[in-house]
Parts: C-alpha cells; sequence; structure tokens
C-alpha cells in the first residue's frame, strides 16, 4: 500500500459499483477486489484475465491475482510491474472517448500553505526527462524544496534528480526547469576490419634521390610471406545499458558483427586475425582476401609493369624487355621472348627463346628450357634445354646441356655442363671458335668453397668452447660463482648445436665431392656433325677439333690421360 500511495495513477478501469478496480502506476499495475456476497458474483478470474490482456498487461502474477479476488480486502494489491502503455491509451480511447497522454502526470499541489499555486510535472514519453512549472498566483505562497520532493517521488522519479535545478525552482529564479535527467546508453560499436595492407599503393614507383622516381619499379603485386598478418578484427561491442528516471533499464544497441574476409591460402589464428598460409600476392576479390602463389602479367614486362619481384611462381604472356628484370622464389614462364632482360627463378620456360643482347643474364636454381639462346648468357644449376639454336652465348648447367631438336646447333661463344652435352651439330664451314666444357659446375664449385670455410668457421668455434670446458671442469664446481656456472652451462649447451652444425657441413662436402667424381666422366655427344675450330675442355684436358667429325662422341680416357672420340 506504501508503494502504491507515493503516486496518483495514470488510468483507473472499474470501481466500487463493478467489484473491482485496476489503477495503472508508473512504477506497476494494482488490483482491488471488494467485499462482495455468495448470491451476488460480479465477475470471475476469466473475465479478470481478459482485462487485463486488453489493457496491456502480459506478465502478472496469476497466484497473486486468485488470492486478492478469494479474499476481496477492499485494499489495493499490485499484481504486476508493468503494462503496455500503447493498448492502455487505445482502450481508454474506445471505452470512454478520452485522451491518455500518459508520459504527462500533472500534479496539483493540495497543501494549505501554497494552495493558490499549481505544480506541473512533465515526464518524457521516453521516461529520460522530467520537466517542472510552477504556476504562481498572486500572493500566493512559493513551495518549499521538500514538497517539489515530494511530488517528484509520488511520480515514480527515483533517479537522475536534479537539486540545483530544485533549488532554483524554490529561489524563484526560474519557474520552469528540468528537474531529473536519465542516464542514456551507449549504444556498442561496429565491428571493423583493419586491412594490414593497402591496395591502393600498387602501381607507384619507387622514390630516389633528388627527387627522382624510379618508374622500373612500380609495385604491382604486394608480396606477403607465410605467417604475414594480412587484416585484423576489431570486435563489435555490445553496448552500455542506461537507466531512465522511474529507475527502468534502457537496453543499449549492440554494435553489428563483420564476419573476417578470409579466403583461399589464409587462415584465422587468434579468432580474429588473418595471416598467409603460403608466400604469394596479396589478392582481394569481391570480399575476400587471399595469396595467389602465382602472379599472371598479361603483357610485356615493361614501363607498364616495372620490375617484377615475387616471391611465388610468374607467368608473363608477352615478352621481358631489355633493362628490367623478372624475379622470383617459384617458376618463371614466359610465352614471349627475353630481349636483354634478367630473369632470376627456380624454373625458367622461353617460348620465345632469348635475345640476350650481351646484356640480360638468365639464372635458375634448377633448369632452363627455351626455344633458342642468342647473344645470351644462362647459368642453371641443373639441366639446359634449347630447342632450335645456341647462338654467341655463355651457357653453364651443372648437369646436362641438350640442343638436340629441330636444328640443334651449337655456334660461337662458350658452353660448360657439368656432366654432358648433347648437340646436332657444333660449329659452322666458317670455323667460327666454339668452346665447349664438361666436367665443371661454377656454381657447385662456388658453394663447395663457400662450404669448406663454413667447416673451417665450425671447427675453429668448438674446437674453442671444447678448451674453455676443458678448463673449467678441473676446477671444483662448488668454488665457481653463480656467473661461471652459467657460462659453464652456457659451454655445455653451445658444443651440441656446433657439432650438429659441422656434421651437416661434411655431409654437404661429401654429396658434392660424389658429384664431382661423376663429372669425371663428363661426354659430349655430337649426333650429326662438328666443325674445326670448335674446342672441347673436358677437366684439365683439352682437344682442338682440327677436322669435322660426325656421330660421335668424346670422353677422357683416364690410362692415357687424353680426350678420346668414340661412335655416338
Amino acid at each position: 500500500m506504501d508503494e502504491k500511495n507515493m503516486s496518483l495513477p495514470m488510468a483507473s478501469v472499474g470501481g466500487k459499483e463493478k467489484g473491482y478496480l485496476f489503477e495503472f502506476f508508473p512504477m506497476g499495475v494494482f488490483f482491488t477486489v471488494y467485499p462482495y456476497s455468495d448470491t451476488q458474483i460480479l465477475f470471475e478470474l476469466t473475465d479478470i484475465q481478459k482485462l487485463l490482456k486488453a489493457y496491456g498487461v502480459k506478465v502478472y502474477e496469476i497466484e497473486l491475482l486468485t488470492k486478492t479476488i478469494r479474499e476481496a480486502s477492499s485494499l489495493p494489491v499490485k499484481i504486476a510491474d508493468h503494462f503496455d502503455e500503447q493498448m492502455l491509451i487505445k482502450m481508454i480511447r474506445e471505452t470512454t472517448g478520452q485522451e491518455l497522454n500518459l508520459p504527462e502526470a500533472i500534479v496539483a499541489a493540495e497543501k494549505e500553505d501554497f494552495a493558490d499555486s499549481q505544480v506541473k510535472l512533465d515526464i518524457s514519453k521516453n521516461k529520460m526527462e522530467a520537466s517542472m512549472r510552477i504556476e504562481m498566483k498572486e500572493n500566493s505562497k512559493k513551495p518549499d524544496k521538500n514538497m517539489l520532493l515530494e511530488l517528484i517521488q509520488k511520480a515514480g522519479i527515483v533517479f537522475g534528480i536534479k537539486m540545483e535545478a530544485l533549488n532554483q525552482l524554490v529561489q524563484g529564479t526560474l519557474t520552469d526547469a528540468i528537474v531529473a535527467v536519465g542516464n542514456p546508453p551507449v549504444n556498442g560499436i561496429d565491428a571493423v576490419i583493419k586491412k594490414k595492407n593497402n591496395m591502393a599503393d600498387r602501381g607507384k614507383p619507387s622514390d630516389l634521390e633528388y627527387s627522382r622516381v624510379d618508374y622500373k619499379n612500380l609495385h604491382w603485386f604486394i608480396v606477403v610471406k607465410k605467417g604475414d598478418i594480412l587484416a585484423e578484427r576489431i570486435p563489435h561491442t555490445h553496448g552500455i545499458p542506461g537507466m531512465d528516471i522511474l529507475g527502468g533499464v534502457v537496453p543499449a544497441k549492440s554494435g553489428k558483427p563483420k564476419p573476417l574476409p578470409n579466403g583461399k591460402n589464409t587462415k584465422i589464428v587468434d579468432e580474429n586475425i588473418i595471416v598467409a598460409d603460403l608466400d604469394g600476392q596479396l589478392v582481394e576479390t569481391g570480399n575476400k582476401i587471399m595469396v595467389d602463389p602465382t602472379i599472371e602479367i598479361k603483357g610485356d614486362v615493361d614501363l607498364s609493369t616495372g620490375n617484377i619481384d615475387f616471391n611465388g611462381s610468374v607467368l608473363i604472356k608477352g615478352s621481358v624487355q631489355a633493362g628490367f628484370s623478372v624475379r622470383a622464389d617459384g617458376d618463371v614462364e614466359i610465352r614471349g621472348t627475353i630481349s636483354g632482360g634478367n630473369v632470376e627463378a627456380k624454373n625458367i620456360t622461353v617460348f620465345g627463346g632469348v635475345q640476350g643482347m650481351n646484356r640480360g643474364v638468365i639464372t635458375a636454381q634448377e633448369d632452363i628450357r627455351a626455344t633458342f639462346a642468342e647473344n645470351a648468357k644462362m647459368i642453371a644449376g641443373r639441366d639446359i634445354h634449347i630447342g632450335d639454336v645456341i647462338l654467341h652465348s655463355n651457357l653453364s648447367a651443372g648437369g646436362k646441356i641438350f640442343v638436340e631438336e629441330h636444328r640443334g646447333l651449337i655456334n660461337g661463344g662458350s658452353i660448360a655442363a657439368g656432366e654432358e652435352i648433347r648437340a646436332k651439330c657444333v660449329g659452322n664451314p666458317m670455323n667460327t671458335a666454339t668452346k665447349l666444357e664438361v666436367g665443371v659446375n661454377p656454381m657447385l664449385r662456388e658453394k663447395y668453397q663457400k662450404v669448406k670455410i663454413d667447416i673451417s668457421n665450425t671447427k675453429k668455434q668448438l674446437d674453442k668452447v671444447q678448451k674453455a670446458l676443458a678448463v673449467m671442469q678441473q676446477v671444483d664446481k662448488s668454488k665457481l660463482s653463480q656467473d661461471k656456472k652459467e657460462k659453464l652451462a652456457q659451454l655445455i649447451q653451445s658444443q651440441f648445436p656446433l657439432a650438429g652444425k659441422l656434421q651437416r657441413y661434411e655431409d654437404e662436402l661429401v654429396t658434392m665431392q660424389n658429384a664431382f667424381e661423376v663429372m669425371k666422366s663428363g661426354k659430349i655427344r655430337i649426333l650429326d656433325k662438328i666443325y674445326p675450330g670448335a674446342k672441347l675442355v673436358m677437366g684439365s684436358l683439352v682437344k682442338n677439333i682440327q677436322n669435322e667429325a660426325q656421330h660421335c662422341v668424346f670422353y677422357v680416357d683416364e690410362e692415357d690421360a687424353t680426350i678420346k672420340t668414340g661412335a655416338y
């Protein structure tokens, strides 16, 4: 009953003559049942339930409702905390023809000491603000602060009361003021995808000194490595609920989530981070981020593309023009030609051949394949396959060089292979100087020398560690300082990786020595004809061709230490 007396009802339904009374307050719905005789039953439980539904009361305590009807004590009982205001307004309009403005609760002051004045308290529709207006008549007495507070409390306002505004109303400096303000909710923030690379930066030339730019390096492709972070999602937030002036919770709007744009060859780590799952170029297709291990150039490598430097494979449907370079960790396939350009990759295939112009270098870790080579320089760690001719070029292969298709001609220049050279024809009737060398692999020889240096350095480091250990282990360990003990532990631990590294180097050296042994049996095979002017170098032996020879093979006779000719 005390809670009900704190406020005047916004609306009432029923009355003593009907045997029941519903009163709608800001803090809830109160139900009163008046005594009746057993022979005068005015309503039943189902009738009351239908009324509650019609007036927007959806949630109530059924047991308490039944008990109130049964006891009929004439005392108001709170049966619900909430009701649908719009439904209540609609029913009042339909049953009485009156308009009910629930957000406006007008409370008339009835105290004798300010009976000639009127205080109006207006509550906003969203219950987030209340304003108070004092209308004074001539010679009327002003209300005091406690009276205004009592009116606020009767209206059900329990939060955000502005005491300073009440003071100003009482003092007369204001006649209309905001006396209560709710705390609005803080809505959540939408999820955001932060990309680590800006696709708009593609095609911008590199900066050089003195405000110059390098148009050969346009960075058309954004290259990423496995494990690189591509994008990060900042998750959405749910927001912070607010509170209205009646003490009700005002829910906050949650921010919108956003899916991660992970595509092919990427993976999600830590729920909100996308990383590359392999080396390649970054590609955005629609809303997805992916990594492509291959770059496709639809035309030539020239000023329109700049130089290409990629950690995957490259397909060039045009040619590589003079002065431009292509470098790739994977394979490079060129549908056109290489005209004085530089190409470096794992495997290189040139459908249109190589016009080196005595300036470009073609370097492959494994194999090179081309239709022809003219004034070109090629270096392959394994084999070189030339489909037609080699003219005045410098070729070096760790394994074999094949020139056996179409004309199969080697004319001019220097051709070197670790194991074997195969050609249809070498030289021409004009006795053009042409050098063929087998039993040599410049790349392997360079690597061999480097490994020998690595072995020497590692042995020195290991020997230094072992000597230091021998000295320290002769000392009583209990007398060693903490620093010396830590140093001893570090020395013990460091000797094992050094020993392992030394073993790997020595195994690698043995493998290369075996490869050198194979090279000693290197051969030069001529399917058709070799002309005078050709010079053969096999290991430390040299043979100048004086007469034409056909269908033959050149090899080293170890017993005689000479280069001999045999049947093909």
